[in-house]
């Protein structure tokens, strides 16, 4: 299928590993060209050296609301005008309703929430010039069913949802279209444990998740490069998920 995104510039946040790195390969290879941002300098070059297509590197941390603001100018100075963003902006710490600390809040606050609004604002004025353009969101099934023990991520993650909803809704005459991937359990670090291994995942996986085992972070860049792409022109302020049927609800 002709997806219509080969030279489209995308921006992937959180690009170093995992999902992120997933979605920047699926861009990649598609013929995106495609800026990685991430905090570690030393991971993003490995995935530049990884990954086949055109790939540039950015350092910039999520939860840095300057630095967000010229990273959208960087991207834009060095490899063109941003058509897609894909905001993975982090993963917060594990905590139950009151055990998180109030400064542990503001930074997921930031990073989930402000971190996406600033990164939208950046490249919104150019994509609803042109007349296209594309954002998705790194959600999360806490969305959907709040997770016990992820209390940042099921409070926060619900606000960015809110408020791209929102904006879904200004921007669709623009041409432009904003959704949210709601993920579920993935072979990724965030479920390893200390020592890496994914082994408990992999089992709990092969009991809880319908499809029976962890979704790979290159399927999660499949559906991305989708929802980037000219054939998903009319989906719209939707929360898709992507978790092998793991939700109950409807």
């Amino acid at each position: 299928m002709e997806l219509g995104i080969e030279g489209r510039v995308a921006l992937v946040m959180g690009a170093s590993k995992g999902i992120g790195k997933g979605i920047a390969g699926a861009l990649a290879r598609e013929g995106a060209r495609v800026a990685i941002a991430s905090r570690s300098r030393e991971r993003l070059d490995a995935v530049v050296e990884e990954l086949e297509g055109d790939v540039t590197a950015f350092v910039a941390d999520a939860a840095d609301l300057d630095r967000l603001g010229e990273l959208v100018r960087e991207v834009e100075a060095d490899l063109g005008p941003i058509d897609i963003l894909v905001t993975n902006t982090g993963g917060p710490p594990l905590g139950t309703a009151l055990d998180n600390s109030i400064e542990e809040w503001e930074t997921a606050f930031r990073s989930l929430v402000l971190g996406v609004r600033v990164l939208a604002e950046g490249v919104l004025p150019g994509m609803r010039e042109r007349g296209w353009g594309r954002i998705v969101n790194v959600g999360s099934n806490t969305t959907v069913e709040p997770i016990p023990f992820l209390t940042l991520s099921n409070a926060n993650r619900l606000a960015t949802v809110g408020f791209l909803k929102t904006l879904s809704r200004e921007v669709a005459a623009d041409g432009v279209t904003v959704n949210t991937v709601v993920t579920g359990k993935f072979a990724t670090d965030r479920l390893a444990d200390p020592e890496g291994s994914l082994e408990y995942a992999e089992k709990d996986a092969r009991e809880t998740v319908p499809a029976g085992r962890l979704g790979l972070p290159e399927e999660y860049g499949d559906l991305v490069a989708f929802l980037a792409s000219d054939r998903a022109a009319y989906i719209n302020g939707t929360t898709i998920p992507i978790d092998g049927g793991l939700l109950r609800s409807v």
